[in-house]
């Protein structure tokens, strides 16, 4: 039970407790729910995989993934962000046409994660080997995210492109009154011609 909750407490926003309640879940079900998880695990290991040039999720036999090979992308414009989720949450939008490039973390001096641990080198490869004219930093506006921003514009001054952040502000269908005093004043300063 120790080892499936200490498994169960690495993944994104389940904490220890949280774990604790599933392992007891999926035990008490050997048959059934516990048998469907084991399964789907296996099923992903053997075809799910992530691109070997943007980091998102592909089927083992596209690689590269459909984002990467499509003919109608913008090959100007490469996005960065930090996980293959954010890619498909992107792509839901419908607005970007250009590639992706996921890091596969960002800074984190309290997580032990340094530029080490993000696909740095093959970002500046992607830019070497392509037509890219501009950078777009889909990164999150939190302390980590403003870092990794720095550190990356740092990192590729001298490659010659463009280095853009998506836009800070307020949410859809929100009000000022709701607003954090950091982004309202990112709203303002980012203010557009109506």
């Amino acid at each position: 039970m120790e080892q499936l909750t200490a498994c169960l407490a690495r993944l994104p926003g389940v904490g220890r407790r949280s774990a604790e309640r599933m392992a007891v879940k999926l035990v008490r079900d050997p048959d059934g729910l516990l048998k469907d998880v084991a399964d789907a695990l296996e099923q992903a290991r053997g075809t799910i995989r992530c691109c070997s040039c943007c980091g998102s999720v592909t089927h083992v036999g596209a690689d590269p993934c459909r984002l990467c090979t499509s003919p109608s992308r913008d090959d100007t414009v490469l996005c960065v962000v930090e996980d293959p989720n954010d890619i498909a949450l992107i792509e839901r939008c419908g607005e970007f046409r250009g590639r992706y490039h996921a890091l596969m973390g960002r800074l984190s001096p309290m997580r032990g994660e340094g530029p080490a641990n993000l696909r740095l080198q093959g970002l500046r490869q992607r830019l070497k080997d392509g037509h890219f004219e501009e950078v777009l930093l889909a990164l999150a506006t939190d302390v980590e995210g403003d870092s990794t921003a720095s550190m990356i514009r740092e990192y590729l001054a001298d490659s010659g492109v463009r280095i853009t952040r998506i836009a800070y502000g307020l949410p859809a269908g929100s009000g000022i009154g709701y607003s954090d005093p950091v982004t309202l004043g990112r709203s303002i300063k980012g203010r557009q011609e109506v």
